[in-house]
Formats: C-alpha cells, sequence, structure tokens
C-alpha cells in the first residue's frame, strides 16, 4: 500500500502487507523477517518478490538488525552486514531503505526537493530516546530541509490494542508531561491504553516536520493484512512474521 504523501516523482515507497509471499503457517504469507524461525528460502523469495516491487534487485533492498535504538545510519553502499541500529538515510538513488516490523512503527521519510531520504523503526522505545529526530538530523546533514521533509507513519499498534501498565506510563509522562493525554484508562487496575503514533507525530510536529501522516492502520485488530508480534504472544504462538516497509529514489 501506498501513502499519497510519498507518491511524488523521483520516489517509490511501499508498506508492504502479509499478502503475496510464499511462506504458510503463522508466518503466511510475506514474511520478510531473517530474524524470525521461517524458513530461510521462503524468507529469501519474499524478499525477492519485495525487492521487485521496489524496483530494485534484491542485494539493494537494505535492511537492518533493529535494536530499539536511537542510532542513524547514512547508507552510501550496499553494507556488508545488517547494521545494528534503527534509522538509516541516504541520497544515493537506487537503495531501498527496508524498516521491519509487527507492532512497532515504521516511518518513512523524504525531502523530495533535496533529494533524500529515510526509513526508520520506532517502538516506544525508540521514540522516547529520540530515533524520530536522529533520522531528521541526519537527512537534514544531507542537505534536507525539516519544513520540506515528509514522514509517514505505517501500520502501527492502535490505541485500542495498545495496553501499558503503571511503570511505563510513568515513564514516558515524566520525560515529556505534555503526552498525559495519550493515554486512556484500561479495563484493568493502573493500566492504560497508548498511543503509540500520535506520540510519533506529536513529536514529528516538534521537530518541525513540514507534512506528518498517520495511516491509522492497527497491526493488532487487522490480522489478514498484519503481522502482530503482541497479538502472537497473547495467543502463546512460538514466533511471529515481520512486515516490511520501504522507500528508494528512483534514478
Amino acid at each position: 500500500m501506498a501513502a499519497d504523501a510519498l507518491t511524488r516523482q523521483g520516489l517509490r515507497h511501499a508498506f508492504f502487507t502479509r499478502q503475496g509471499g510464499v511462506s504458510d503457517g503463522i508466518y503466511h504469507s510475506l514474511n520478510a523477517g531473517r530474524g524470525s524461525a521461517d524458513a530461510p528460502d521462503k524468507v529469501d523469495e519474499n524478499r525477492k518478490r519485495i525487492a521487485s516491487a521496489m524496483g530494485v534487485a534484491v542485494d539493494r533492498l537494505v535492511t537492518m538488525h533493529q535494536v530499539h535504538s536511537r542510532d542513524v545510519l547514512t547508507v552510501t553502499d550496499i553494507p556488508a552486514e545488517r547494521p545494528k541500529l534503527d534509522a538509516m538515510v541516504t541520497a544515493r538513488p537506487g537503495l531501498a531503505l527496508g524498516v521491519l516490523t509487527a507492532d512497532c512503527a515504521p516511518i518513512l521519510f523524504a525531502d523530495p526537493q533535496a533529494g533524500v531520504i529515510g526509513a526508520a523503526h520506532s517502538g516506544w522505545r525508540g521514540a522516547t530516546s529520540g530515533i524520530l529526530e536522529a533520522t531528521l538530523e541526519a537527512m537534514i546533514a544531507l542537505g534536507a530541509r525539516a519544513s520540506d521533509t515528509i514522514a509517514v507513519i505505517g501500520p502501527t499498534i492502535a490505541q485500542a490494542s495498545y495496553e501499558v501498565g503503571p511503570e511505563f506510563i510513568d515513564g514516558v509522562v515524566a520525560a515529556r508531561p505534555d503526552t498525559a493525554d495519550l493515554f486512556r484508562p484500561s479495563t484493568r487496575p493502573d493500566h492504560h491504553l497508548f498511543d503509540l503514533p500520535a506520540y510519533i507525530d506529536r513529536r514529528a510536529h516538534a521537530a518541525g516536520i513540514g507534512t506528518v501522516v498517520d495511516l491509522a492502520l492497527d497491526t493488532y485488530a487487522d490480522e489478514a493484512r498484519f503481522f502482530s508480534y503482541r497479538r502472537a504472544t497473547h495467543r502463546g504462538e512460538p514466533d511471529y512474521g515481520r512486515l516490511i516497509s520501504a522507500i528508494v529514489l528512483e534514478g
């Protein structure tokens, strides 16, 4: 699926669903996660299909070993190994930057005028530690302007599906008191529902990003289209598939 805000000349992007691949069972069907216990040959075939849809060779689909950090890599060539971090930026055409998720937020960035793109993985740890701002800073170092930058938040666990405990709430609100309104009471005592996409959206606007879009797609609730770590955990399943979101500069 595509976002209208990123449908620009010189850009190609996609927020892939779980449909259209060759995996089966709990990974049905477009599982892109090499860190999963899915059959490696099936993951490789899925990634070939994803790369083809992005218009690049599979070795030019660059993904990360994500670790819930605020670390960003400026990509100038294909890394020899998957870098351990949570965001990448580039000004080089033909390199597709991909982020893997299954409830956390995939954020795709672009300044079409400067010819700079980025992709970030943002769970609550990354969001609160500043992965979005770090990605924007790395893009600016390549010539992007915050006011010309577009950021789109892809399929993410929604507030109605994201229950958290009191320690979580205290930590987030202590760091940013203006986020207290992003929690609403749950049915369990001392628990609340957290709006992660709205938290990211708020920080993106505060950082000065010119266009911020939330696709408002709930990974937990929409099993037909999305993998969900939390849904798999609640069911006691041994593993879960990974979605991929990617962006590339054409030319």
